[in-house]
């Protein structure tokens, strides 16, 4: 009954995981037809963040796809998508802002980008090794191999629970520097927050996903051996 349990609630946060990403593209679509008072682009908004930041030596370029806005730390560079680079919308300063938000924190050495960029390589290792140790401990009731998976597995969702405060930060950041710089009103905080809520979403239910899993691999792991 408890193994039961426990399926229900990782398929519950399997659809929470769908539903935000459902949700993430729905509000970014919905504010992506408004667009803000003052005509800034994504572009114009993340290159005034920047240079009002002292990061004058950050480019901004664009990259191909919806919603592949991504700050690149080891190039130190901040890529905005073409709808967002291009367009004056709420959805581009929001997403553009937040961004620039990583490279803030790159430049601050925020904590826990910090210790997210020296785990990276290790979590890179595990979270490829890991799912081929779980499958091989199953099929052959080797319970070792599957205590050594659930510590490689335990590893990837730590990176993607440090990753949460990161991407808060980051969104927080954004916010406080669209309101006091005046890039938006404070009528359309309101859809900035929608916005970025919505992104931030994402990575609680894929965190939360992962952490369920790892619960239940450990369940396993202790009953095999009861």
């Amino acid at each position: 009954m408890y193994f039961g349990g426990m399926y229900i609630l990782i398929i519950a946060a399997f659809i929470l995981s769908l539903w935000a990403q459902f949700r993430v593209k729905g509000t970014f679509n919905k504010w992506t037809k408004v667009q803000n008072y003052r005509g800034m682009t994504g572009q114009e908004a993340a290159r005034h963040m920047l240079d009002t930041n002292g990061l004058h030596d950050v480019p901004v370029e664009p990259v191909r796809g919806s919603l592949t806005d991504h700050y690149d730390p080891i190039h130190r560079v901040v890529r905005l998508s073409e709808p967002v680079y291009y367009e004056n919308t709420i959805s581009a300063l929001a997403v553009a802002c937040h961004e620039v938000g990583h490279a803030i924190q790159h430049k601050e050495h925020y904590p826990m980008l910090v210790l997210r960029h020296r785990i990276f390589p290790v979590v890179n290792f595990a979270s490829g090794i890991a799912p081929f140790m779980l499958l091989a401990g199953f099929i052959f009731s080797f319970n070792n191999l599957i205590g050594l998976g659930i510590i490689f597995f335990s590893v990837a969702v730590a990176f993607q629970l440090i990753t949460l405060p990161v991407e808060f930060n980051a969104s927080n950041r954004a916010r406080e520097v669209m309101v006091s710089e005046g890039y938006i009103t404070n009528e359309e905080e309101r859809g900035v927050a929608k916005v970025l809520n919505a992104a931030a979403l994402t990575y609680v239910a894929a965190a939360l996903v992962s952490l369920l899993e790892l619960i239940r691999y450990i369940l396993i792991f202790t009953n095999n051996r009861d």
